[in-house]
Parts: C-alpha cells; sequence; structure tokens
C-alpha cells in the first residue's frame, strides 16, 4: 500500500483501528487510505465510502446520515441460513431450520421490505413483541412458509388479530409468556372458528453472562416457571386446545458472548420439550430466541463487545444438543427457529458523521513581561527545569504553583491576564512531562502522571446527536467501531474524544475498542479548517436506529439505501430524508404555524417601539421559516 513520508502506511492504519479484526469480510481499506465497503463479502465487489459520501452531499443529502448497505443485510441472511444448512446435513438431523428476525432490532420500514423479500427463499419470518409490530408483520409477510412469532405483552385485540390472521395465509404462533395469558387465549378462542397456533416461553434455570445476564432465570420479566408451564398445559388440555401447543421458547439474553451458556440453555429447553410433547402436546417448533453475538472488537473472547464463538459453531451446537436429547427419547425432531436480529442488521448499517472542530487545552507559552507575579515566574521556572528524571515531582511543584495562583486570585491579588498565563504555563508543563513520560516503561509511571494523557486530550466536536443516533453508548456503555474513514495512511498524531451537539455532558464519545480492550482516547488527525474530516461508527444497524430519542430536539438523521449493481457500480435504492426542525417540534405537540404567529407578533410590537425595521423582521421572519423546513443538525 501507498506509504507516507513518516512511512506509516493504510495497513498501519487499518491495523491500529482493528479493521481487519471486526470488518471481515465486509469492510477493508484502500491503498489511498479510505474505507472502502465489501457488500457481498469479497473484495471484487467494493465501494469506496468517502465517494459515496461525497456523492450524497451532491445530492444534497447533509451529514449526519445512515448509510444501509441491502447486499450486506442479504448476506448476512446468507450466512446464518448456510451455517444451520451445513449443521443440519453435518448431523443429519431430521428437521429444518426456520429463521425470524425480531422487528424490535430495526423497525424501519425499507430495511423491513428489503429484509423479507431477501429472506423469502429461506422463508424467513419475523417476530412481533407489540400489537403496531404485530401489524407490521402480518402485513409484510405474505410467505405461507414464513413463521410469525407473537412475543410481548398481549391484550384481547392482539390475540384475536394473530388468530383471525390465520385466515390470510399467516402462520402467527402466539407465544405464552404470562400466566394469565392463557386465560385470554381460551376466551378469545370461543369466540373465534380459527384454532390458534400456541407457544410458551419457558423460564430457565440457566444462567446467562453479561450486561443481559438477569434478563434470564427464575426471576426474568418473560416467560413461565416449570409449574406454570404444567398449569398452563392442564388448562389448554382442559379447553380442548392442547393440539394446538406446537413450540416451546426461551431467550437466554442478547449477545451471548460464551457459547457455554448457550449449550447449557440447549440442554435444559431440550428436555422440556421432549416431556412437553409426553405430557400430549404435538410440538413441533423450538424457538432458541436471540442472543446470535456479534464480534464488535475483534477479539473473538468471551466479554461484553466480543463472541468466543463463530456463526458456524453456534448453529453446530443448537442443531446437535437438540438432535441428541429429542433422539435420545424417539421424539421426532423439532423445526428449529433462532430470532437472530443483531446478527443479521448489525453490519448493513453505517453512521457517517463530520467533525465541525475541536478544542483543546491551552498550552501555549505566554510571551514574558515585566514585574510579573511571582507564582508565574515559579510556573516558568519549573517548565525550563523539566527532566526526564523528575517528572513526578516537577508536576507536584507545577499543581502547588497553579494553586498558589488561584489562591492570589480569589483574594484579589493577581489579574485576570496573571491567571491565565498560569493556566497556560501549568498545561504546558502538563504537555512536556507527558511528551517526555513516553519514553519510560509504562509500568514504571507514577501514579500522578497517568491521568496527565487524559486531561490533555483534544475535544472534537462532532455533527450528531449520541442520544439519538448511538443511545447504547450512553445506556449501558455498548462499544462499537468508531473510527476516520479516510486519511488511514497518514499516521494520526492527536489522542482524542467527540462531544455532541447536544447540551448535555453525557452527549460524547469517549470509549472506543481496543484489540479486547477499552481504551478512552482514540487516535485521530489534525483537523483541518475547511477541509471535512469523515468519521464512521460501524456495526450499529441494531436498535440504534429505533432506540434513539430526541434529546435537545435533535430528530432522525438523513439515511439512504445502497445496492451493488451487476457491473459492480452502486445505486441508491431509497433515499430518506431527516427529520427537520418543524417535524420535530411537531412531535413534542408544537405547532409551527403558531410558533410563527406568536414571532411575528412580537415582531410587530418591536417595530411599533422602533426596535427592529420592517426588512429585519422580515429577514428574521423568512430565517425562521428556513430553519423550519431544515433538518435538525450543522449544514456544511
Amino acid at each position: 500500500m501507498n506509504s507516507t513520508a513518516e512511512g506509516w502506511t493504510a495497513t498501519d492504519g487499518a491495523t491500529l483501528y482493528g479493521v481487519e479484526q471486526w470488518g471481515k469480510p465486509y469492510f477493508n481499506v484502500s491503498a489511498q487510505g479510505n474505507i472502502i465497503v465489501q457488500p457481498r463479502g469479497s473484495f471484487h465487489d467494493s465501494v469506496d465510502l468517502v465517494e459515496i459520501v461525497k456523492e450524497l452531499q451532491d445530492r444534497s443529502l447533509s451529514l449526519p446520515c445512515i448509510i444501509r448497505f441491502d447486499d450486506i443485510l442479504e448476506d448476512c441472511l446468507k450466512r446464518l441460513n448456510t451455517a444451520f444448512e451445513n449443521a443440519i446435513s453435518q448431523y443429519g438431523y431430521g428437521g429444518c431450520y426456520r429463521g425470524v428476525f425480531p422487528v424490535k432490532c430495526n423497525q424501519q420500514r425499507y430495511l423491513l421490505e428489503q429484509l423479507v423479500e431477501s429472506g423469502r427463499r429461506w422463508h424467513f419470518g419475523l417476530e412481533a413483541g407489540s400489537k403496531a409490530e404485530l401489524l407490521i408483520a402480518l402485513s409484510l409477510l405474505d410467505d405461507p412458509d414464513a413463521l410469525l412469532i407473537c412475543n410481548g405483552y398481549k391484550d384481547r385485540s392482539y390475540i384475536e388479530t394473530a388468530i383471525l390472521a390465520r385466515q390470510l395465509g399467516r402462520n402467527p404462533i402466539l407465544v405464552i409468556e404470562q400466566p394469565d395469558e392463557v386465560r385470554r387465549i381460551i376466551e378469545v378462542n370461543h369466540n373465534l372458528d380459527t384454532a390458534p397456533l400456541i407457544g410458551i416461553r419457558a423460564k430457565l434455570s440457566t444462567h446467562s453472562i453479561g450486561r443481559w445476564g438477569s434478563s434470564v432465570g427464575e426471576r426474568a420479566k418473560f416467560g413461565l416457571a416449570i409449574p406454570d408451564i404444567i398449569a398452563a398445559v392442564e388448562m389448554l388440555k382442559a379447553a380442548d386446545l392442547l393440539g394446538s401447543l406446537c413450540l416451546l421458547h426461551f431467550h437466554i439474553g442478547s449477545q451471548i458472548s460464551d457459547i457455554a451458556v448457550l449449550k447449557d440453555a440447549l440442554q435444559e429447553a431440550g428436555q422440556i420439550y421432549v416431556q412437553l410433547t409426553e405430557l400430549g402436546a404435538p410440538m413441533g417448533y423450538l424457538d432458541v430466541g436471540g442472543g446470535l453475538g456479534i464480534d464488535y472488537d475483534g477479539s473473538r473472547t468471551a466479554t461484553a463487545a466480543s463472541t468466543n464463538y463463530s456463526l458456524q459453531n453456534y448453529a453446530n451446537d443448537v442443531v446437535a444438543t437438540i438432535q441428541e436429547c429429542c433422539s435420545s427419547h424417539s421424539i421426532q425432531l423439532p423445526t428449529l427457529i433462532t430470532e437472530s436480529g443483531r446478527a443479521i442488521a448489525s453490519h448493513c448499517s453505517v453512521l457517517i458523521f463530520n467533525v465541525l472542530g475541536t478544542g483543546s487545552v491551552p498550552a501555549e507559552i505566554p510571551e514574558l513581561t515585566e514585574n510579573e507575579p511571582l507564582t508565574v515566574r515559579n510556573l516558568r521556572y519549573t517548565l525550563a527545569n523539566i527532566t526526564l528524571e523528575n517528572l513526578q515531582e516537577i508536576w507536584n511543584d507545577a499543581l502547588k504553583f497553579k494553586e498558589d495562583a488561584l489562591y492570589a486570585f480569589r483574594l484579589g491579588y493577581l489579574s485576570l491576564e496573571d491567571r491565565a498565563k498560569a493556566e497556560q504555563l501549568t498545561w504546558a508543563c502538563a504537555e512536556r512531562i507527558a511528551s517526555l513520560a513516553t519514553y519510560l516503561n509504562p509500568a514504571d509511571l507514577p501514579d500522578g502522571l497517568k491521568s496527565l494523557q487524559l486531561s490533555l486530550a483534544n475535544t472534537y466536536y462532532a455533527n450528531l446527536s449520541i442520544f439519538r443516533s448511538a443511545p447504547d453508548t450512553w445506556a449501558i456503555g455498548q462499544l462499537f467501531p468508531i473510527l476516520p474513514i479516510h486519511r488511514l495512511n497518514e499516521r494520526p498524531m492527536y489522542l482524542g474524544r467527540f462531544a455532541d451537539l447536544t447540551c448535555d455532558s453525557d452527549g460524547k464519545l469517549a470509549r472506543f475498542i481496543d484489540k479486547g480492550h477499552v481504551k478512552t482516547l482514540l487516535e485521530l488527525h489534525k483537523y483541518k479548517e475547511n477541509e471535512p474530516y469523515l468519521i464512521g461508527l460501524f456495526l450499529g444497524g441494531a436498535y440504534q436506529e429505533v432506540m434513539g430519542n430526541f434529546h435537545n430536539l435533535f430528530g432522525t438523521t438523513n439515511s439512504v439505501h445502497i445496492r451493488l449493481g451487476s457491473n459492480g457500480n452502486y445505486h441508491f435504492d431509497n433515499i430518506v430524508k431527516g427529520s427537520t426542525n418543524a417535524e420535530t417540534l411537531q412531535a413534542m405537540e408544537h405547532d409551527p404555524d403558531l410558533l410563527i404567529g406568536r414571532l411575528k407578533l412580537a415582531s410587530e410590537i418591536a417595530m411599533k417601539k422602533g426596535n427592529i425595521t420592517i426588512n429585519e423582521a422580515q429577514a428574521l421572519i423568512n430565517h425562521l421559516k428556513t430553519s423550519l423546513s431544515e433538518i435538525t443538525y450543522h449544514l456544511q
């Protein structure tokens, strides 16, 4: 790859940001230092992400922008189904596999439409967790062999809708997740001619790990304990509905990082399935739920941001374990179902945002002037006498002299200008000490100096809202690959973090992947005025786009769907404009016309008082009207 004058190559950039680990097979780095996308998992069919951004901007689609690659979505579906086909063939499994996608993972219309169309050859279905999601799923699924798993709380309306939909050729399976749902299903069934398809979600005793570990077990929010399952079977039998019980469901948490947890759960669920068939239920389906994880940091470890197994390992364990449980009891093998959302949708979506500017500590050395106060002169002397041997001692002195300056300022003995000098000289000491500290073994670095690097880091101001576009980074500390999408063939000379557009101190990105670990600063390039600095957040297609909020009234971002053509070129399938200021205000029940009307009235009053001219008032109103039609983010 091309080298810079410093000997830094695009390969070095790819290694620094771990692209080779978390990015395979969909992301790579070009010789020019740009991130390239391989939507079909092949280097021969690749597109330059920077070129895509430029073309979008030529179409007046500003950043931030979500770019969804429909080919990646289809390829992830293909890999999941192929993994189960391979496992079924390898173990001679007598059943089949039918996957479903949980709508809650990403409810965006065009993504779901593409998923259903791409998944048609595998009869891929959907999972709904609410009445609204059920309506989406019923309207999209027209394949009679695709399954619709109905989870979540279910009132009479939800149950009636699912049962009646069977007459449309749909296959909705009502999964009993609360004991009282058994009674409601029985009552609704008495008034309808169509029998329901029923499943039961079991609370397993198997304990999970990670941030969702508490969502399973005996105190889980959803599911029936074993005594409740027995009671449900008896109630269904008494209502002559035991013949409708066809599915066992369980779920052991999102982003399963350790395959051993899944194996234990499969063994327990397999035995419950066997026992339900022996109690007289026809069964036929076993739904292992979601949880299939992805490797956010590329470390292949059982940590929250990774997994210690491959997709094929996962499929093999599901198939082999259930086969062993059922075959040993001469039970017909069930159709296996997974509710994989994260593993299907994460890779297809890339969030691109631009940097608006940077902020750093004021470490310029001020010019020497006559009659400087003693505290300022002490700091100058301290700065001039920093050596590799006295770093900790000299830093202690700098902090003491800075405190002396602050004390003198509070008492009125130090001017504002001299206080500014004291702060600048303190930061200059910090920079020189931190620079020399890089020559020391990190293990030998005194504790008092370890935080200097963090204090000196630059802040890169990002054109996005963390709460809108990456809420999990704030809410649960989720890690995503975040890196520049260009200039990777240049050595990044700065360490920094990102601050978003909101006026919230939590609106920041300050945790980054680091080869299986977490770092609080990211290597970044020098920000150049009037030149774009483009940053990508990758693997965020699951949950981030649907869980974001309107904090500070930042709305949805622009988004676009991209498809590769047969000749290797790409085209835009769908371009969706982000929320305008007017639309965001209306979401909070504010009437934009009423707001303009109030401001017009205020303008008339101001004109009568002579505070504003008619031309100025009209310019203000025109500006406000234009602002209402614009998206909520910073315009380039």
